[in-house]
């Protein structure tokens, strides 16, 4: 029977262990997650069957979901107390930094660098899903750094839950995501904040709300403690999104404000390509 530790028991940590329980049912799942509630909550609902600050001697692995910037040091702290033979990897949204940092650690083979594209708005355990990494995207990051025989193991766990492999450098990882993630975070948390000013004046502005508005401000419900960490760690690439994007909606509204039809005919056309893609990708 082999051990998987859990450090961090939100969302991903908590639907992460109800996908280990369904593919791999004989394995045992420990964890620790520093709120107490989320803790006990995990407990309650069976996504672990013990509470422990520290993994046992013999875990298999142990994987870290927590805000960015609490991960390093929770590696470090981990990788002290584990043997040879576990695995520790992070379910981090953000990896140059991070893989920068454990570059030069002695355990550097036991570590391995992870960013599974799954989420929804919601956080903590009782938001965890069962299916929820089920035929999602896995980003790997300097995989080639990371113990063979520990490979194995995460090999094993990956095709478990069903997940599709991909692998990238950090630094193009942190780019990529700050356009086709971190920037959606942040257009939603503006959204929302833009309307509920609004909403100071006119009270029933939300009877008004159709599924366009609930869907682009889905994302605003997230978790700060989660998000505001991920915009700092990627400050550089953000800041990089942010500036095309304030372009762009700059460019918008000139289009309206002059009443240049025409161009704003052509500048929706030109937005519409993404269906494409995204036929492509479902």
């Amino acid at each position: 029977m082999k051990k998987v530790h859990l450090i961090g028991l939100g969302l991903l940590g908590g639907s992460f262990a109800l996908a280990i329980k369904k593919a791999l049912p004989g394995w045992e799942l420990t964890g620790f997650d520093q709120n107490p509630e989320h803790l006990n909550t995990a407990y309650e609902m069976g996504l672990i069957s013990k509470k422990l600050e520290t993994p046992d001697a013999d875990t298999s692995l142990v994987v870290v979901a927590t805000p960015v910037d609490a991960l390093y040091s929770l590696i470090d702290k981990t990788l002290a107390q584990v043997g040879p033979g576990t695995l520790v990897m992070d379910f981090g949204s953000t990896k140059d930094e991070l893989c920068q940092k454990m570059s030069s650690h002695p355990k550097r083979a036991q570590y391995l660098a992870v960013h599974p594209i799954a989420g929804t708005e919601n956080s903590g355990p009782k938001a965890a899903e069962v299916n929820l990494f089920d035929g999602k995207v896995l980003i790997i990051c300097e995989m080639e750094k990371t113990d063979v025989h520990l490979k194995g193991l995460a090999y094993e766990v990956f095709e478990a839950v069903n997940m599709k492999l991909r692998f990238m450098d950090p630094v193009e990882h942190d780019l990529h995501l700050a356009f086709v993630s971190h920037l959606s975070h942040i257009s939603s948390f503006v959204l929302g904040k833009t309307v509920l000013d609004k909403t100071k004046d006119e009270k029933n502005i939300f009877d008004m709300a159709g599924s366009g508005f609930a869907s682009t401000v889905r994302l605003a419900k997230s978790s700060p403690d989660m998000w505001a960490p991920i915009f700092f760690e990627n400050k550089k690439n953000v800041l990089e999104a942010l500036d095309s994007y304030i372009q762009h909606l700059s460019h918008f509204r000139q289009l309206i404000a002059d009443g240049d039809e025409t161009g704003l005919n052509s500048e929706m056309n030109e937005a519409n390509k993404i269906r494409d893609i995204l036929d492509l990708k479902d």
